[in-house]
This record gives structure tokens, C-alpha cells and sequence, in this order.
């Protein structure tokens, strides 16, 4: 495992270059379990750690974070955890489905398939709170954003942009062309983890309608 480099992000920031996903996953977790961070995000490409600026100078926490990593991080489980989601596609909850067709050049039909074959993997969360990014797409359903960005799209809703796939899991504004929603809530404001999707597990979605 490589030395990521590190740079400034903001006044009580620091970000870490992990381009590679395992050494994302591994960082992350060596960093979590010091307990030394007052949050750990990771990123697509990298980690980011934000220190308490009342306790730490930037240059006191760039030096204790690099002792840390001078430590080789564990490598991550192989175990990873898979979510199984049923997904009702097209019509009301999927309403780009028809125009991402037409793009790909797929059936509606192929379009879903290739949405199914395989895991995706989730790499972030961001944008809104719990919207989870995945990777994994099949390569021929790279979809440019919406030219109007819709006002609302609701909880649980799937959508295919710029070779990612993401998963909504709570109701909000957004430009990603939706092609299918789960009707499995992704939110438990009573859980430690109120958000069930989280960097580093793998999805699966299955057709609901075949369910």
C-alpha cells in the first residue's frame, strides 16, 4: 500500500489520496478505530478527517496523521456485506427509463438487465444525506444528467448518471435521470446508523416485478 499524500482541506480538514478502493476501505477503517478524528469520510479517490481546531493546529493534526499512516492498515475484509433491494422499474417510479433506452440503444428490458447482473459496489455517500454512489455499471449505461433538475424525487428512487449508478435514500431535489425506486426505506432515524447503505457494502437489486 502506497503513501498517500495529504493536503489541506479547509481549517479543520485534512484529505488523503486513496485512489484504489481496498485502500480506501483499509484507511478508513484504521482511521475510524483511532478514535482520534472527529469524523472520517470517505471519498471516490480518497479520505477525508476533520480535527477539532480548538485542539489541534492544522500543522498538529497534519503530523499526528501522518505517524498514523506510517502504519500499515490492515487489509480489508473480503466479507463484504451485500444488500439485497427489490427495485419496481419504469412508469411513475422509474420515468427516465423510456429516454435512457433511447440513448442506449437498449430495450427497456436490456436496460434493467444489465442494471442486475452484477453487484454494485457503494464508494460514497454525499450529495444529499445517505445518497449512496455506487460503481459497477455496465459501461453502456453512461447517462448524462437531467437538463432540468427536478424539485423533488422521492426516497428509495435509482438513478444512472455519467457511468454511476445512485440510490436516494431520502426524498430530495436532483438531476439524475431516475430509472426505478425500492419501496425498502433506507432510513432509521432510531438507528446508530440511521442510513443502511454505507461505503465499502455491495448492492443488489433484483426486479421486484419478478419477485
Amino acid at each position: 500500500m502506497s503513501d498517500p499524500a495529504i493536503t489541506f482541506c479547509g481549517d479543520d480538514a485534512l484529505r488523503l489520496s486513496a485512489p484504489g478502493r481496498d485502500e480506501r476501505l483499509a484507511r478508513t477503517s484504521q482511521l475510524q478505530a483511532t478514535g482520534d478524528w472527529i469524523e472520517v469520510v470517505p471519498g471516490r479517490h480518497d479520505v477525508t478527517v476533520q480535527f477539532d481546531p480548538l485542539e489541534h493546529t492544522p500543522a498538529e493534526a497534519m503530523a499526528h496523521l501522518s505517524r498514523t499512516l506510517a502504519t500499515p492498515a490492515p487489509p480489508p475484509s473480503r466479507t463484504l456485506e451485500t444488500v439485497e433491494l427489490p427495485v419496481h422499474f419504469g412508469g411513475k417510479n422509474g420515468p427516465d427509463l423510456a429516454d435512457i433506452s433511447n440513448r442506449t440503444g437498449l430495450s427497456e428490458t436490456e436496460v434493467v438487465s444489465r442494471l442486475l447482473s452484477e453487484p454494485l459496489q457503494v464508494d460514497m455517500l454525499g450529495f444529499t444525506p445517505g445518497f449512496a454512489y455506487m460503481s459497477g455499471l455496465d459501461a453502456a449505461c453512461e447517462i448524462p444528467r437531467l437538463l432540468q433538475p427536478r424539485q423533488q424525487v422521492p426516497s428509495g428512487s435509482i438513478g444512472l448518471i455519467t457511468g454511476q449508478c445512485g440510490l436516494y435514500a431520502l426524498a430530495g431535489p436532483g438531476g439524475w435521470p431516475i430509472i426505478g425506486r425500492t419501496p425498502v426505506s433506507l432510513f432509521d432515524a432510531a438507528s446508530d446508523n440511521p442510513f443502511r447503505l454505507q461505503p465499502g457494502m455491495q448492492v443488489r437489486l433484483v426486479d421486484a416485478a419478478a419477485s
